[in-house]
């Protein structure tokens, strides 16, 4: 078992950092509120940490699970930060969703320092955390990679080295574009069948077990016709991340009609007020464009 640390303790990092502790790693925990943080300690045992410095000290492992790619050069490289804890030879696993640019910036800087670094983000969303069942997508080097996997198995349900510092983050980038057209695409179907009177439960019971058949169709239709978005992925994230996919394709040359459309469809979401309903909310867009019925 390793000693090893987890920063964020988010919908996502709460449940992870508890896999990593029910599987027997020695733990300790750090998050910007400190009661959140004490509840996980309470919970699963382990320690609590007031700065990542002082979480990340003597850990073979560092996880990160936090916002935006600020915040992580905060919890590795600010003046309490990760990396001025950990000792040479110690992996920092960053399962943040963020720019490829940050992920390079910071595995540079660690390896600079001795350190190893993995970027890891994850799909499956708050009940995949949950459940440890996520889809973990990692680049930097293979060395590091390969210590970190039995680690991540604690909460994986498949983990993959995908390349160099980055590749992680890029193919992340690959599974959020893919979401975004696949919930739009799945919101117009839905609101099509209400407009034509059809049974969207019955329908979808059929066409998902065939060439249209998603895990968003499978696992979202059902509340997206009941109206309720409060599970999943926020919207605001959702745009965070789109903003990040848009950006490196402008950089990389690679077109992206579809997802930028769909992120301006996520723009008028929040406009409805609707910022932290979870992404299938597309739908309301739809039913607010003819509330007549």
């Amino acid at each position: 078992m390793a000693r090893v640390a987890f920063l964020g303790l988010g919908v996502m990092g709460f449940p992870m950092a508890g896999h990593l502790a029910a599987k027997g790693h020695e733990g300790t925990v750090y998050n910007r509120t400190l009661a959140k943080a004490e509840a996980w300690a309470a919970r699963h045992g382990g320690r609590v940490a007031t700065t990542p410095a002082a979480a990340a000290e003597g850990a073979e492992f560092v996880m990160a699970c936090v916002g935006n790619d600020d915040d992580l050069r905060q919890v590795c490289k600010g003046a309490e930060g990760a990396f001025g804890g950990m000792r040479k030879g110690a992996v920092f696993v960053d399962h943040t969703t963020v720019s490829a640019a940050v992920t390079r910036e910071l595995s540079a800087e660690a390896r600079r320092l001795g350190l190893g670094f993995v970027d890891a983000p994850v799909s499956g969303g708050q009940a995949g955390a949950e459940n440890g069942q996520l889809s973990i997508m990692c680049g930097g080097a293979e060395a590091d990679y390969a210590r970190a996997e039995p680690v991540l198995a604690a909460y994986a349900r498949i983990c993959r080295r995908l390349g160099e510092s980055g590749a992680g983050q890029l193919a992340k980038m690959m599974n959020q574009i893919c979401i975004a057209g696949l919930l739009q695409g799945l919101a117009e179907a839905l609101r099509f069948g209400e407009k034509a009177g059809m049974d969207g439960k019955a329908v979808v019971e059929v066409i998902s077990q065939g060439a249209a058949g998603s895990w968003q169709m499978v696992n979202r239709h059902a509340t997206m016709l009941e109206g309720r978005f409060d599970f999943g992925f926020a919207v605001d994230w959702m745009r965070k991340d789109l903003g990040i996919c848009l950006r490196t394709a402008d950089e990389i040359g690679a077109p992206l009609p579809v997802t930028a459309l769909v992120d301006q469809f996520y723009k008028d979401v929040q406009a409805m007020g609707g910022g932290r309903w979870d992404t299938s909310s597309l739908i309301a867009r739809l039913r607010a464009l003819d509330p007549a019925g």
